[in-house]
């Protein structure tokens, strides 16, 4: 690697861009650890570009000629009007590097240089795939150095021949601070808790079902982590002893607060791992009773899940929740729980519907949870999931409406 201001490095992509003779193609690191400093001056160079980014924020600099391009939509690339959506389980999107998408040029923000090693620190995700498919077909990889990145270990740890550039910028990571959970969710958490024993194993997302669920698990002894990303309720749950020392937290990305970074920083149990592996329903299945807690848009009567459109037009995407819900499923006492308010306070409607009119997300889970209660899904047939979902999940007031469509479909 060789160390260069952001001038040069500025130059070097914008030279390897035009030597390609058709518009290039930039993959970076997405949520809060986009290398923004270094990716605006890039981006501003290159007339046209399609840039790829998980969960991208509204910080990336997306002037006429860039092209949004994701496999699951952040704030920053969501309504956006060239975005270019990939639909992709998360657990197959390295895949995509190697193929259909591979990239000119990477852009990764990592920790400064130690021993001949550097950290992707709060962001593993894809990028260990987009480096590797990079440096097979002698695509450009830089690296934002940047001093104030938290260590981490696992396959957050990369050589640095592994880059051809790097540039040292230091700034402060970006943190995010979570909103207390509103009364639904506080009650939708409770009863997801109540659910979980000693020594289960939790995909601890963010959000405030998540959080809700967390502070209901204080009093457990022995649990595990296996989880695509967490934030600050994972440290709450290791200040309240309720995690088993013995047993590494494994992750792909972290996000949350400043107390947070300064926690897993140089924390030899949090182990980053590569997306193609936390996320992969063999190796999820592999963990004892893992306990999944995903979110969607909309449930139907036939436990059918939208988690990712609204009126057709993309929201989101897949995420890891189709990877988690099998693998889950398939966790020796392991539950893939469907967690959401019962209705939606902006849309004014139902979150239980009869049919969801959008491309399925997920299905076949083991309960249904809102406010109202626990739907159990699993080992049900038709008719009894359905009646489940309308008597313990579906608001009152549509429990009647939903019945007779039910009828309809066959399902009473």
């Amino acid at each position: 690697m060789r160390v260069v201001d952001i001038a040069r490095a500025v130059e070097a992509v914008r030279a390897h861009c035009e030597s390609l003779g058709r518009v290039p193609r930039l993959a970076t690191s997405g949520n809060f650890a986009s290398p923004v400093t270094l990716l605006e001056p890039v981006l501003a160079e290159l007339p046209a570009v399609r840039l790829h980014a998980l969960n991208a924020q509204t910080s990336l600099p997306l002037h006429d000629g860039v092209v949004p391009e994701t496999t699951f939509v952040g704030p920053g690339f969501r309504g956006h009007p060239r975005l270019s959506y990939v639909p992709c389980r998360l657990s197959m999107v390295p895949r995509l590097f190697h193929g259909p998408l591979a990239p000119d040029v990477v852009v990764v923000h990592t920790t400064a240089p130690r021993e001949g090693l550097v950290s992707l620190g709060l962001e593993v995700n894809v990028l260990p795939a987009a480096i590797e498919a990079a440096r097979e077909r002698g695509a450009l990889v830089v690296a934002q150095l940047n001093p104030r990145m938290p260590w981490t270990s696992g396959d957050a740890v990369i050589p640095v021949d592994a880059f051809d550039l790097g540039v040292d910028v230091e700034v402060a990571p970006t943190t995010h601070t979570a909103r207390a959970p509103g009364e639904d969710a506080r009650l939708i958490g409770a009863l997801v808790a109540a659910e979980i024993g000693d020594g289960a194993t939790l995909q601890a997302g963010i959000g405030e079902v998540p959080d809700a669920t967390i502070a209901g698990v204080l009093d457990r002894r022995g649990l595990r982590i296996w989880t695509e990303m967490f934030s600050d309720g994972v440290l709450t749950l290791e200040k309240a002893g309720a995690l088993d020392p013995a047993t590494p937290l494994r992750t792909s990305f972290v996000f949350g607060s400043e107390e947070l970074y300064d926690w897993v920083d140089d924390n030899p149990r949090v182990q980053m791992l590569r997306t193609e592996t936390t996320n992969s329903p063999a190796e999820i299945a592999r963990q004892p009773a893992m306990t999944s807690i995903n979110t969607s848009l909309q449930v139907d009567l036939f436990d059918q899940a939208n988690a990712s459109r609204i009126g057709a037009r993309i929201y989101s995407g897949f995420g890891g929740q189709t990877d988690f819900t099998v693998g889950a499923s398939h966790s020796p006492g392991g539950r893939a729980f469907m967690a959401l308010r019962s209705w939606h306070p902006r849309a004014d409607v139902s979150t239980i519907v009869p049919l969801v009119d959008e491309p399925v997300t997920s299905f076949q889970h083991g309960a249904v949870v809102t406010e109202q209660g626990i739907a159990w899904m699993w080992g049900r047939d038709e008719r009894e999931q359905a009646r489940n979902l309308i008597e313990h999940a579906a608001h009152p007031s549509v429990r009647d409406d939903l019945r007779e469509e039910a009828r309809a479909l066959g399902l009473a």
